[in-house]
């Protein structure tokens, strides 16, 4: 029992030493492990698919903000603002009771994660 537990902390010990680099050596494996040879490329190009759909979807709403912002000098009428505000907000989940334009965009920027 006592080689057991002077294993044990050798081992916690040394992976509290392990550091940056190592670390992701170590996932790597696990994941080659996990996944094989034949299935890490499938899964890169899923990871990268998901992450260019992502970043598009987030450059797509950043232009329509800044296309609001230009509107505001515009003629458009207000109801038709507020309706594509509405509209963009209600798609990310946002409640528009009660809340003005400005929160609205502010609202949006944050749940797409610009400052």
């Amino acid at each position: 029992m006592e080689t057991i537990r002077k294993t044990y902390s050798n081992v916690v010990e040394r992976c509290e030493i392990m550091q940056g680099m190592e670390w992701i050596i170590l996932v790597l494996v696990i994941v080659f492990l996990l996944f094989g040879a034949s299935k890490i490329p499938k899964l890169a190009r899923a990871l990268g698919k998901a992450k260019g759909e992502f970043n598009k979807g987030k450059n797509e709403l950043t232009k329509e903000m800044k296309d609001w912002d230009k509107e505001d000098t515009d003629t458009t009428p207000k109801k038709e603002k507020r309706s594509k505000i509405a509209r963009a907000a209600k798609d990310l989940g946002i409640d528009i009771k009660g809340k003005s334009d400005d929160e609205l965009k502010k609202g949006i920027a944050k749940s797409v994660g610009e400052k």
